[in-house]
């Protein structure tokens, strides 16, 4: 018995799926959850009160709180994003049998797409600033100061970690958006005689 470590996506023609799925929203679906690894994994220190070069005012929260808040977060966000792979698998379209009550049952379109638009739209408006000059930045939640960095390399580190979260939202709603449109038959399809 072999241990399979790194799962690496069907090819085009395994399709598990009622129609094809395009071969970008297979390759986007499946590099999401590396995309946001690195903000994940930048998050870590911070929970044993390491500042990764950031020069902040005021102190940290106590272990017992930054710990299991920092640990969840990346989990939940790699959890999240993992989910995301059911726009483009069979999964995604039929309950999987192990879960209790709706497993085996089909997955109607608007039961996937209305949470990932949703949560997509969510995720745009958390990870989107404006900056608007002398350090700070226009965010949902009001201007914002800019974090300090003890030093260049620091907050090269940061901004390359953190980047590819402002892409989140945006690549969730183009995979829900693509599931919609594989899923859905419109009469258009009927008459091209497609089912």
């Amino acid at each position: 018995m072999t241990l399979k470590i790194l799962h690496r996506p069907p090819p085009p023609s395994a399709q598990d799926t009622e129609r094809p799925v395009p071969r970008w929203a297979v390759r986007l679906a499946y590099a999401l959850p590396l995309l946001l690894l690195p903000s994940c994994l930048w998050r870590l220190p911070f929970a044993l009160h390491f500042e990764m070069g950031q020069v902040q005012e005021g102190g940290m929260p106590a272990y017992w709180l930054s710990i299991p808040y920092v640990l969840g977060l990346s989990v939940l966000t790699e959890v999240i994003a993992v989910l995301t792979i059911g726009l483009v698998r069979g999964w995604g379209e039929v309950a999987p049998v192990w879960i209790p009550v709706i497993g085996g049952r089909r997955v109607r379109p608007l039961a996937a797409v209305v949470p990932a638009v949703l949560g997509g739209l969510v995720l745009t408006l958390l990870f989107t600033s404006v900056p608007i000059g002398e350090g700070r930045r226009l965010t949902p939640f009001g201007i914002a100061d800019n974090v300090g960095y003890s030093n260049d390399a620091w907050q090269a580190l940061a901004t390359v970690c953190i980047l590819p979260l402002a892409a989140w939202g945006p690549v969730t709603i183009a995979l829900a958006i693509a599931h919609y449109r594989r899923r859905v038959t419109t009469r258009a399809d009927i008459c091209r005689g497609r089912p």
